[in-house]
């Protein structure tokens, strides 16, 4: 293999890699320039809160009760060894609030949602109905995309909420039932532990990831391939971008929140 050839293949991908970032970027832009112009598609926006927010309420809401019993067996095991048990309830609830029940609920949300998203365009681009929205002279950015990232992003934050609610109790259902914790110090102990701080950027973070998965479930199904193959591969990229960005993103606000 000659240098041109080896640097050929390191650039290609390199340069294709930067042109997807740019025209992601371009989407974005393009989605934020458009939330605020009419028209507004107000129907259209309510049925999407239903679809991505109150739909996906089951998922969460056993993901994080199931995560917070998890979380205190395995924080009692651990600080057993150092005669540290009854910080259970403060760590299950930090842990909770600032980390597990945003990420959680952000990755089972676009498990569900990016993925229906990228389906639902992608088979409306394939069917050629994106294209009749546009002879109709209706923006079909403002008409599919718009209701559906708005949805998201406000109903992600509740979602995350309502997860951290459901975790905790998972903790202290555990705590009481199987480690022997008092109900009543379990509960004080959560309370005076948790600040307004930690409360507030996991809402943050759920609104961030909301914003994301219904961005890339939006992008990838308006710009899937044609035919069957083109819509799975959408929906898949749209799943495994969207899991990736808010792990990165969850990083990034937590260097934001709690680096000073």
């Amino acid at each position: 293999m000659t240098p041109a050839t080896a640097l050929r293949s390191i650039g290609r991908p390199v340069l294709e890699s930067l042109a997807a970032v740019g025209r992601v970027a371009l989407f974005t832009a393009s989605i934020l320039s458009h939330l605020f112009r009419p028209p507004f598609y107000i129907r259209e926006f309510l049925t999407q809160l239903m679809q991505i927010g109150w739909f996906s309420l089951p998922v969460v809401g056993l993901t994080a009760l199931f995560t917070g019993g998890a979380l205190a067996l395995q924080i009692y095991s651990g600080g057993s060894r150092f005669n540290a048990e009854a910080v259970v309830p403060s760590i299950v609830a930090i842990g909770m609030v600032r980390e597990l029940g945003p990420v959680l609920g952000g990755l089972m949300v676009a498990a569900r949602v990016a993925s229906s998203i990228a389906a639902e365009l992608g088979t409306m681009k394939v069917t050629e109905q994106i294209d009749a929205l546009v002879t109709l002279s209706t923006d079909p950015l403002k008409y599919l995309a718009v209701p559906r990232v708005l949805a998201a992003t406000l109903s992600l934050p509740v979602l995350v909420a309502v997860g951290d609610s459901i975790g905790i109790m998972g903790g202290w259902l555990v705590g009481t039932g199987r480690l022997g914790f008092n109900s009543a110090t379990y509960l004080t102990n959560t309370v005076d532990f948790l600040e307004t701080g930690d409360v507030v950027s996991g809402l943050v973070k759920g609104a961030v990831f909301g914003f994301i998965v219904a961005l890339m479930g939006c992008y990838f199904g308006m710009n899937s391939g044609r035919g069957a193959q083109g819509v799975g591969r959408a929906t898949k990229t749209a799943v495994v971008a969207a899991s990736v960005l808010i792990l990165g993103s969850n990083y990034i606000l937590t260097e934001v929140f709690f680096t000073s």
